[in-house]
């Protein structure tokens, strides 16, 4: 008798640890597998090799727009001046030097029209007009007091290129930056979360307009683009003016953890610009908690990048004084009442414009 109630028993128990175990991996597939916020202030826009429509990209739109901020002041030695009803973000000690000529643009009124919204967009987007495009550009010019200047814009491709500006240069290059010492010529920079950076040698009257992104921060443009001015122009680092303009910050600027591994192969101090120092390879000794099979595991959470810590580090090592880096800390995921992300915005957010020159 006991032999047959031992082996119902046993069966018994078998059974009820395998329903545990069914069970057990059907919470922790949900746990893993359902969609949950993410840490970052919007949700990622998806890769698509092609443009969504417009009406699902409107929709799309709606539902990430956030609620406006309170509206701050920048801080000193920034501020904005109003010119033909643009509000321009300007730096105090790039307004010292009569010959100069500055600005890094807002979103507010321009002959663009998004979400009912009169926008200043400066970058030819597929929701936007072209004349309506080059109207905001002379908008822009024109409240800038450079009406006749050549307009300089760059086909930006997140690289380390830097082209040299003269008078005969009339058509787009492609690169991410440029420089000039000639009169007359509106060096220009177009970002929607990138980092623009204008620099100024008020010595040799020179000056340099910068794209960086994730990519041109890695390939060191920002270095690359101090070390031309001193090539062309006989610049010394230790006197030029850098300023530093609204871009993403490490409060939205969120990327995959390998991002630390790229960063750290080419920058000593590259832990700094992480809010964490993670890689995704560092090992987890509970990962058979998920009942997930080698090569299934869920992906490492990400990480949050400062690139305008990344560029001022690349300022600092080419030669350039602390006290002549100027960084604004408006943020464009945070300020889209006022700025551009497309970040946030996705494929209806327009493009600010970073513009520099020489007067006559």
């Amino acid at each position: 008798m006991a032999r047959p109630f031992l082996a119902v028993l046993f069966v018994c128990v078998a059974g009820a640890c395998i329903f545990l175990a069914l069970s057990f991996e059907g919470r922790a597939s949900a746990q893993f597998n359902s969609p949950r916020r993410s840490d970052y202030t919007v949700g990622v826009m998806p890769t698509r090799k092609s443009s969504p429509s417009r009406a699902k990209a409107r929709r799309i739109l709606r539902a990430r727009k956030p609620a406006k901020p309170a509206r701050a002041p920048v801080s000193s030695p920034w501020r904005f001046r109003k010119s033909q009803g643009l509000q321009l973000l300007e730096l105090a000690p790039f307004r010292e030097l009569p010959w100069l000529i500055h600005a890094f643009s807002t979103r507010p009124s321009g002959a663009s029209t998004l979400e009912s919204e009169k926008v200043l967009n400066l970058g030819f987007m597929e929701w936007d007009a072209r004349e309506n495009v080059l109207a905001n550009r002379r908008k822009l010019q024109s409240a800038l007091g450079a009406a006749n200047f050549h307009l300089a814009a760059l086909k930006q491709i997140h690289s380390d290129v830097i082209h040299l500006v003269s008078p005969s240069v009339k058509d787009p290059c492609k690169g991410d930056a440029s420089a000039t010492n000639r009169a007359g010529i509106l060096l220009a920079i177009q970002t929607a979360d990138c980092v623009p950076i204008l620099l100024v040698d008020p010595r040799k009257r020179a000056v340099a307009a910068i794209h960086a992104g994730w990519r041109g921060t890695l390939a060191r443009i920002t270095e690359k683009a101090v070390g031309r001015m001193q090539l062309e122009f006989g610049s010394n680092p230790a006197h030029l003016l850098a300023a530093i303009g609204p871009s993403i910050g490490p409060c939205c600027y969120e990327v995959a953890a390998d991002f630390v591994t790229k960063f750290t192969a080419q920058f000593a101090d590259a832990q700094d610009y992480f809010d964490e120092a993670r890689t995704g390879d560092e090992p987890n000794p509970l990962q058979w908690l998920n009942m997930k099979p080698p090569g299934h595991q869920p992906p490492p959470k990400n990480v949050r990048l400062n690139l305008r810590k990344a560029n001022r580090s690349q300022l600092l090592a080419a030669g350039l004084r602390d006290q002549n880096i100027f960084a604004s800390d408006l943020c464009t995921a945070c300020r889209t009442d006022l700025l551009f992300s497309h970040r946030r915005e996705g494929p209806l957010s327009g493009r600010l414009m970073s513009v520099i020159g020489i007067r006559s």
